[in-house]
């Protein structure tokens, strides 16, 4: 199931942190002190990494989908993402 705003607004922390997938790649990780990170999860070389795309609500979820679109366009281009945003 994806996700939406209402989804994201009301995930509560836990006492370990959790992740909600929009599918894609795309999770939603909710820490225990409540913030809300969105991270990219994908595949390269034969390792799976995952890249950070901010924190929600400064990051919206809309702005995390065209992220995440982003990263795999790279990863399919034999980019990796991450090597990317630290340059």
């Amino acid at each position: 199931m994806k996700l939406n705003v209402k989804l994201c607004d009301n995930a509560q922390p836990r006492s370990k942190s959790y992740k909600l997938s929009d599918g894609n790649g795309l999770i939603l990780e909710v820490m225990p002190n409540g913030s809300k990170l969105w991270r990219c999860r994908y595949r390269i070389s034969g390792k799976e990494k995952s890249l950070s795309l901010g924190v929600y609500p400064t990051v919206s979820l809309k702005d995390a989908r065209l992220a995440n679109l982003q990263a795999k366009k790279q990863v399919r281009e034999g980019i990796d993402p991450s090597t990317e945003k630290q340059k």
